[in-house]
This record gives C-alpha cells, sequence and structure tokens, in this order.
C-alpha cells in the first residue's frame, strides 16, 4: 500500500512559488511545460493506459507540476488562489492525463486534515505521484445514498482501538465503486458500532485492495464501458493502525470528503465545458443550425452557465483557502453543473437529428458517436458523488436553512 518517488533539486525550485514572477507569466510557462512533455495519444489497450498514465503522473510530481492545492510537505505546490485558477485551466486546455482514481480529490483532503503523522508520510506522497491507486467504497446496494445505513461491517480483534497489534475484520460490499479494478487502497466506511447505530457507529478504513478476501466485479453501464465495480470483503484483515481518526467517529471523516469531492472538479469542470462547448458550437455551425435564433438562445445559455461554472469553481478554491473547507455550497456547485451537463448533451443528440442514434461503434456517427456517448454517460451524473435529491436537501438545510428531514443527521452529528 506504499510507493514513492525520489525528488529533485528541481522539482523542489518548482514546488515554491515564485514571487518574483506574474500570474501571466507562470500562465505561459506552465502552458509551455504541458506541450513540452504532452504523453501524446491515448492508448487504447487498457493495461498500456494505465501505465501511460501513471509514467504522466510520476512525471509531473517529479517535475514539481503536482498537487496545486496541496500543502509542501506532502509533495504539493501550495499555489495561490490566482495560479490554481491558471493551474486548472491551462492543464484543461492541453488535453493531458487526469488523475487516477478517486483519491485525489477525496481522501486526501481528509487523510491532510485527520491522518496521524505515520499514516500521512506513509500514503499522500504515492498517491500525488501515482504509484498508488485510489478507490472509494462507500455506497452499497442496501443504503444508496444514506451512507448512515450501510451494513459492511468491521470486527475488531487483538486489542483495544489504538493497539498496534489489533486488526478489523471486514465483511460486505460495496458498489459504484469508481476505479476499483485498477486500484491499490480503497478508503472505504465500515460499521464498527452495534446495528441501529447509523452514523454514530461508522469507522474510515484504508484497506490493501489487493489482501485476500476481495473480489472487484465491473459493472457494465449504458454506454457499453465499465465505469464502476461493486466490491466483495469475505474476512478481510485490516491493521488498526489503517484506521483514520476515531473508531465510530468517521461521520465527520465523511462529511470532509464529500465536500471536497463534490469541489474537487469544480474549476476541472468549468475548464473542461469551455472547450466542450466550443466544440458543441462548431457542431451547430457544421449542421447549419446557427440560424435558428432558439439554437443561438441555447448556445448563449450554455455560454453564461459556463461563465458562472467558472465563478462559482473560484468561489469554491477561495473558501478552502479560507476556511480549510468548501463547505455544503459545494453541493450548489455540483448540483450546477450535473444538470448543465445533462442539458448540453441532450442539446448536442438534438441537434444531431437522425444521427443521435447512432452510437460510438457506428461507422456513420458523428463526430465518432461522442455525443450520444456523452448523453449516455451523464444520465449517472445526477446520481454520483449524492443524488440531485441529496444535494437540493443539503442546499436547503445547511445554506438556505431550512427546516432538516428527520430522517438526516443533525449539525451536531455531522460536524
Amino acid at each position: 500500500m506504499s510507493g514513492g518517488g525520489g525528488e529533485t533539486t528541481s522539482a523542489v525550485r518548482e514546488r515554491h512559488e515564485d514571487r518574483t514572477e506574474t500570474d501571466e507569466e507562470y500562465r505561459v510557462r506552465l502552458r509551455v511545460f504541458l506541450t513540452e512533455h504532452h504523453p501524446g495519444r491515448r492508448p487504447k489497450d487498457p493495461a498500456e493506459r494505465l501505465a501511460w498514465q501513471k509514467r504522466w503522473l510520476a512525471m509531473l510530481y517529479d517535475a514539481g507540476h503536482a498537487g496545486p492545492s496541496w500543502p509542501r510537505e506532502y509533495g504539493g505546490m501550495d499555489l495561490s488562489f490566482a495560479r490554481q485558477v491558471i493551474y486548472q485551466e491551462e492543464y484543461a486546455r492541453a488535453r493531458v492525463p487526469g488523475p487516477l482514481g478517486t483519491g485525489l480529490g477525496i481522501a486526501a483532503p481528509t487523510l491532510i486534515k485527520y491522518g496521524t503523522a505515520e499514516q500521512k508520510e506513509r500514503f499522500l506522497r504515492p498517491m500525488l505521484r501515482g504509484d498508488t491507486v485510489w478507490a472509494q467504497g462507500y455506497s452499497e446496494p442496501e443504503a444508496g445514498s444514506d451512507l448512515p445505513a450501510l451494513r459492511t461491517t468491521a470486527r475488531r480483534e487483538g486489542g483495544g482501538p489504538d493497539d498496534p497489534a489489533a486488526e478489523y475484520v471486514v465483511n460486505g460490499q460495496k458498489v459504484w465503486n469508481s476505479a476499483a479494478d485498477i486500484a491499490d487502497v480503497f478508503f472505504t466506511l465500515v460499521r464498527t458500532g452495534p446495528p441501529g447505530t447509523r452514523q454514530e457507529g461508522i469507522s474510515y478504513l484504508l484497506v490493501d485492495a489487493h489482501a485476500p478476501g476481495i473480489t472487484v466485479r465491473p459493472l457494465r453501464d449504458l454506454t457499453g464501458d465499465a465505469h464502476f465495480c461493486e466490491i466483495f470483503f469475505n474476512d478481510v484483515r485490516v491493521p488498526a493502525a489503517h484506521r483514520i481518526g476515531e473508531e465510530n467517529g468517521g461521520w465527520p471523516l465523511v462529511r470532509t470528503s464529500l465536500g471536497h469531492e463534490r469541489a474537487a472538479g469544480a474549476m476541472n469542470q468549468a475548464a473542461l465545458y469551455r472547450r466542450v462547448l466550443d466544440e458543441l458550437i462548431e457542431l451547430a455551425r457544421e449542421r447549419g443550425a446557427t440560424a435558428d435564433p432558439l439554437v443561438r438562445d441555447r448556445l448563449a445559455d450554455f455560454e453564461i452557465r459556463v461563465s458562472i461554472m467558472r465563478f462559482t469553481g473560484m468561489r469554491t478554491i477561495a473558501d478552502i483557502m479560507a476556511k480549510g473547507e468548501p463547505g455544503p455550497a459545494s453541493s450548489t456547485s455540483r448540483l450546477f453543473i450535473v444538470t448543465f451537463e445533462q442539458d448540453l448533451h441532450e442539446f448536442a443528440v438534438d441537434l444531431l437529428g437522425s444521427y443521435g442514434i447512432l452510437g460510438r461503434g457506428d461507422p456513420h456517427a458523428v463526430q465518432g458517436g461522442r455525443w450520444v456517448w456523452g448523453f449516455l454517460r451523464t444520465r449517472a451524473s445526477t446520481i454520483g458523488a449524492g443524488t440531485a435529491e441529496i444535494q437540493r436537501n443539503t442546499i436547503a438545510e445547511q445554506v438556505l436553512g431550512l427546516p432538516r428531514d428527520p430522517a438526516m443527521p443533525t449539525a451536531e452529528r455531522t460536524r
């Protein structure tokens, strides 16, 4: 569950933000670096693609261009607000590989805030460098978005919760786990308290994904691809030293994880959809649709929403830098993004007319069927990382101050 990479003197220098350099000079330098070191086309073979992406992440880390918001002591860049925005914009513009797994945006902030010194030293740098791939293990078949109803159990053996010799024996099932098939570490929620304790009996464990007793099975979705997996734990032994936070005290950590999950992609998504919208406008021109005032009106609406997405992402970064947490407003950003990407792909398929029924495997598909694939893929957008209903509840209760849903944890229990 560990790994690492050496640091060159130049890499250390890169990690210390150059205060004599203007923000625009930094943008140019970063753009040149990403262009000169671009890893080339994405391999089709899954094993080759994984190795290709790991090489890129290792190079990025060794050159001091990984972890724009991470503290320097854990290998990050600790960039200012303005430069984090620039980094995300240029990274999306360059079309280079993104992070592997879901650890960087979800587990890492939790580990940085709640982990022990030994846990941070062991896990953070290998995660950032791409030496270890992390996958989330939260949702369960019988719980869904109601995380406090999870049933996966962890029975402690061999001493007290802080005994170095103690272990947890984990049994249960997780579902909708991105990157579980390539993961080295699962960060997962387990029930260490008795049945019925809900959020008060949850602990946060780091599990070796290659440990005996673990089975990972891919799940095929509407696109025909397997983006998710289900994980089965059968008497899996996990050292108590791999628990983050207190036993039965995992729920506040969950709140940190979920907040950062919803915030992590905000700026990156804004930069990505800036490019995608430009490509959609070009598609409308190619289809001869831009003379239609209704089409122009929809494109103008998307233009406005991409700008809002960018400003919301900037606000989220500012909140994290000021408070250390994105706060409940991250649900606003998440809900806005997922409804936007569904609307955009629905509009693109409408533009295609009868070609909108042709998928990626059809030789007559427009642009290789990318818009149809995107339409199918984004059907799940309002489910992942908390359903749209969960996001609306969070916004209503924690942002607008409306009466709480009695079935959900109280504010005191989630702090």
